[in-house]
């Protein structure tokens, strides 16, 4: 039971930045860490063909010109919603080239890196998005959570709460110490985190994954 609550919980906090979401987001009101809405006509099918077109387009477009930073970031983070990690490590690398210092960037390819099982490099690169924006809410939880899957608890867990202190709002902080708390078996503290993230930005995809495991748990202890 812990153990399930925990995988499924650090893989969700660990899932890729969203293109719009490397800036620190205002409370209650961010929804940019979703993906875009569809057309409320567009079918399933429509949709699909939609996606393979832009990244078609895209790919197109880096080819005949890779010093386009603009075009380097859409396509990496294409490349990572489609699950094309190697490739979208390449993009993206290319476009921190060329903006070294690019707050998207550094949290887009350093969740890219975590994703890949590099979490080293991930760690590095929102170290490095931290000296170009401090305190970034985003790029921290992101290394709170790497911290946290590679065993380093407490660091990871000074660095929440310097989070909360400093930004109340920041939902994913309160996302990954309920990881915390249900891995260490604490879980009407974990509930409570949970429920905290629902309230700050209930469109999230935190929030999906938080009230999924609210469910699990409170059954559990109930």
């Amino acid at each position: 039971m812990k153990r399930f609550v925990l995988v499924s919980m650090i893989l969700a906090s660990l899932a890729v930045a969203s293109t719009t979401r490397a800036a620190d987001p205002p409370p209650k009101t961010d929804k940019a860490a979703a993906k875009p809405a569809a057309s409320v006509q567009a079918t399933a099918t429509d949709k699909t063909k939609t996606g393979v077109d832009s990244l078609a387009i895209l790919q197109k477009a880096v080819a005949r010109d890779s010093s386009n930073f603009a075009n380097l970031y859409k396509l990496g983070t294409m490349l990572v919603d489609n699950d094309r990690l190697d490739e979208a490590a390449q993009v993206l690398t290319k476009a921190h080239r060329l903006r070294p210092n690019d707050l998207k960037v550094l949290v887009n390819l350093g969740a890219t890196r975590d994703a890949q099982g590099r979490a080293e490099d991930a760690q590095k690169l929102y170290r490095q998005a931290l000296e170009v924006a401090p305190g970034d809410s985003v790029a921290s939880c992101r290394l709170a959570g790497s911290l946290y899957a590679g065993r380093k608890y407490q660091e990871a867990m000074d660095l929440l709460r310097d989070v909360i202190r400093d930004k109340p709002g920041t939902y994913c902080a309160y996302f990954t110490l309920g990881v915390a708390f249900a891995d260490a078996g604490i879980y009407r503290d974990a509930i409570r985190m949970w429920r905290k993230v629902v309230e700050l930005a209930p469109e999230s995809p935190e929030a999906l994954s938080a009230r999924e495991s609210i469910q699990v748990l409170e059954k559990y202890v109930n």
